[in-house]
């Protein structure tokens, strides 16, 4: 387990982003990713009859469709936040992106 104070100021202000995207909604997750040209991109769960996203794939969803080519970095808040999917589509645009999890308070732990 890390803490916050670990991690650059960049991918602080994910889990941040993360955090405030799950307080905002009440969802199970939030999570938050960056692109190649350091833009963010915020997001949580979406679980609607027809529709179901975890936050991490709604956030990548959110920067592929604004034109991003890569990813730096991702974060996912939840308890526990476990994503396998959304994982894979991190791994999968950006193979050494870190991707940090937290839990709700914010505090880092190890990805499950």
């Amino acid at each position: 387990m890390s803490e916050l104070a670990e991690l650059s100021a960049e991918d602080t202000k994910l889990v941040t982003l993360a955090r405030a995207a799950r307080a905002r909604t009440g969802a199970a997750q939030g999570a938050a990713v960056r692109d190649s040209d350091g833009r963010t991109y915020a997001a949580a769960t979406v679980a609607l009859p027809s529709l179901s996203l975890s936050a991490l794939q709604a956030a990548v969803a959110a920067a592929v469709s604004s034109g991003a080519g890569g990813l730096e970095a991702a974060a996912v808040v939840g308890d526990p936040p476990q994503d396998e999917a959304g994982r894979a589509l991190v791994a999968e645009l950006a193979p050494g992106a870190p991707l940090h999890a937290a839990g709700p308070d914010g505090r880092l732990i190890a990805f499950p």
